[in-house]
């Protein structure tokens, strides 16, 4: 039986790393900002036995202003939101909107047919059907109980 020493450090270390991970993903750095990326919409997603349903909140678009790529296994959504021009003679304008443009890869549990994707974009909320692939779908797998 070989011997592993444990090492608590490196497990700190890994722990830092992941979850620098996940508020990097929750709130875009200064490192993002500068390469022009400004937020990352907020998605959901419900996978049934036949489909993926994915929902994205990208308000205050338009549809042409949205790039929708759809592979066998990931959704990639970009964008850019435009600014207003406001100019305001007295007193002071304040805002928490973000604009500029954003990217999002969102990799897929299952893979899709990608030439069958059904789109609606409404209220700000963009909703795709992702039929899954007929061998997704009728994939069995038997487990042997020794």
């Amino acid at each position: 039986m070989a011997l592993v020493r444990w090492e608590p450090f490196r497990e700190i270390d890994m722990l830092q790393r992941q979850m620098n991970r996940l508020f990097d993903e929750l709130m875009p750095t200064a490192r993002e900002t500068a390469n022009g990326i400004t937020f990352v919409p907020p998605a959901e997603m419900e996978e049934t036995p036949d489909a993926i349903h994915l929902k994205l909140e990208v308000p205050g678009m338009d549809a042409k202003d949205l790039d929708v790529q759809v592979s066998a296994d990931s959704v990639s959504i970009m964008g850019e939101r435009k600014s207003e021009t406001k100019t305001e003679e007295k007193g002071m304008t304040r805002t928490e909107f973000r604009y500029g443009k954003f990217q999002r890869v969102i990799p897929l549990p299952a893979r899709v047919q990608n030439t069958n994707v059904q789109a609606e974009y409404k209220d700000g909320i963009l909703k795709l059907t992702l039929p899954k692939a007929e061998e997704e779908k009728n994939k069995v797998v038997k487990v042997n109980l020794g």
